[in-house]
């Protein structure tokens, strides 16, 4: 028994002596430079500067299909990739660049309203981006008139 304990001490011994490497010996300067590169680059970011973030149509009557074009610059430090863009409802479609803005570039996105609802209308589209913040945000507004014989509310009489 006390054989096989010895054995097993010694073989333990001799495991874990063998593993003892100089771990900075295995470090590859080429992997360590490009690794710096990296690092110095992810605190790059795109920045989207859009000439405008709000635009009001102003008086349209309601089913009229209009659209505006936001322009914007790429005012960071790295390419700017618009990964998706959505409105806050079915009415209101946009449509932007799908290749990457390089730093002092600029792009453009349609966003078309077919005139839907009545009254004072506002929707805003969401912009999913490789910003710092990762999302922006459009807005447009118009005035909707109803179209001729559209049914108006019922006023009821108050007490």
């Amino acid at each position: 028994m006390k054989k096989s304990v010895l054995l097993v001490a010694i073989l333990s011994v001799f495991a874990f002596s063998s593993c003892k490497d100089n771990a900075a010996d295995k470090v590859n300067e080429e992997n360590v430079a490009t690794a710096e590169a990296r690092d110095a680059e992810s605190g790059k970011f795109p920045v989207i500067t859009f000439e405008e973030s709000q635009y009001d149509f102003g008086t349209i009557d309601q089913g009229t299909n209009v659209e505006h074009v936001f322009k914007f610059t790429n005012t960071g430090d790295a390419p700017l990739m618009i990964v998706n863009a959505k409105s806050s409802c079915g009415c209101t479609v946009p449509e932007y660049t799908k290749e990457p803005v390089a730093p002092g570039d600029s792009g453009e996105m349609l966003v078309k309203f077919n005139g839907s609802g009545q009254n004072q209308v506002s929707k805003t589209v969401t912009i999913t981006t490789n910003t710092k913040a990762g999302t922006e945000t459009l807005t447009i507004k118009a005035f909707v008139n109803p179209k001729a014989g559209a049914a108006k509310p019922i006023k009821t009489p108050t007490s």
